[in-house]
């Protein structure tokens, strides 16, 4: 058996070395091929090229590098029409593997394609549903709202199986002495501007002007910025200057630490937003893109950007997005997300609910129910 996989960047190579594991587990006699990062390496891949030849964010980065990206598209289409595989299993990431799985079906029509993870059809351009069923065989969500929004939407076949954050939910759940530590003074507080050079770009002088005005409003407090360790060195360069200082940490571990014991944090939006509220932390979100994406505020049909908000279907976090986005505006909802008070109350009974329905199903790791429902596919292929 030789399954092909595509992710284009890092959060969709570390979900593509689960995948991967899950798959040699069930099927130690199976192959890999296909383009991932250091994660999908560890689990047996040679990648076509390197994988942040695909990391690039925003309509203007993207236009600059457009002749490489089709290049690679073409490559990549052309690697796995001569491979043959016995599936395609794509990974987020869908501007590049969206484009290769098209290519990919009028060559092969009969390959099961798989894509795991959703795009946001629920969020914009919801048309991409339905468009979708002519390329794609089955979608793998990760979100457990995303299967019925394929079926108000005319898409493809769509399973929920969990998010990957579940598999390491014991190690962001606070202990006794976690919470004793929540509840003392000075509070913790997190500082997360995000994983991505354009969004510390964006967010770090509005982070670097809210956390003074937050002192003055809420009294001392100690921060605490977990960063990806190939920018903690540019990121404590940027903070040399600041009125107050986090201390950036960059290890798994203590990042974990922080997340169970921080009492509120201000946080860029994405995946780390459901990684707080695994751990129970309030939080207000902030959000900045470039002016040409920020036209897009105007096409998106999602009530909220913040993950949280979504899986509830109410938005008991606040976001501040653009002009919004203020050093006053964060620090008032910060203030008082760090004392006790509704605000913080609601936050702590919503991520509740959110953590048990991200749990759905629970006995069996996402990656393992991804893997079953694409070697199911392939033995119904082959029969």
């Amino acid at each position: 058996m030789r399954i092909f996989l595509i992710a284009g960047e890092a959060s969709g190579d570390q979900l593509g070395g689960g995948l991967m594991r899950a798959l040699r587990r069930a099927r130690p006699e199976v192959a890999f091929g296909g383009v991932g990062g250091p994660a999908m390496t560890a689990a047996g891949l040679t990648s076509l090229f390197p994988l942040d030849e695909l990391a690039v964010m925003g309509f203007v980065p993207v236009l600059r590098r457009l002749p490489q990206l089709l290049r690679r598209i073409d490559e990549t289409a052309a690697a796995v029409t001569a491979a043959r595989p016995d599936a395609l299993v794509i990974i987020d990431s869908p501007d590049f593997t969206h484009r290769v799985a098209r290519r990919v079906r009028r060559r092969l029509p009969q390959l099961p394609i798989i894509d795991y993870v959703s795009p946001t059809v629920w969020a914009w351009r919801s048309g991409r549903a339905r468009r979708m069923r002519s390329y794609i065989d089955h979608v793998l969500a990760l979100l457990p709202f995303e299967p019925e929004a394929y079926r108000r939407l005319g898409g493809p076949p769509c399973s929920y199986v969990g998010h990957p954050l579940v598999e390491h939910i014991a190690d962001l759940t606070p202990a006794d002495e976690d919470l004793h530590r929540r509840d003392r003074r000075p509070p913790i507080l997190l500082v997360l501007p995000g994983s991505r050079q354009s969004e510390l770009d964006r967010l770090m002088p509005v982070f670097a002007r809210t956390l003074p005005l937050l002192a003055e409003q809420a009294g001392a407090f100690e921060a605490v910025l977990p960063a990806v360790p190939h920018l903690k060195d540019r990121i404590r360069a940027t903070i040399a200057d600041w009125p107050i200082k986090p201390s950036v940490i960059s290890s798994d571990a203590a990042k974990c630490a922080s997340f169970r014991q921080a009492r509120a944090a201000l946080a860029a939006s994405g995946t780390v937003t459901l990684e707080l509220a695994l751990a129970g932390v309030p939080m207000a979100v902030a959000y900045k893109v470039g002016p040409v994406e920020s036209l897009l505020r105007f096409v998106i049909e999602a009530p909220s950007i913040v993950l949280p908000n979504l899986i509830l279907g109410e938005n008991i976090v606040p976001e501040f997005l653009q002009e919004a986005c203020t050093p006053t505006a964060l620090a008032t909802a910060l203030a008082r997300l760090l004392r006790e008070g509704p605000e913080r109350e609601r936050q702590s009974r919503g991520f509740e609910e959110v953590a048990q329905r991200l749990g759905e199903g629970k006995g069996e790791a996402p990656s393992a129910r991804a893997a079953d429902i694409i070697l199911e596919m392939i033995t119904k292929k082959q029969r």
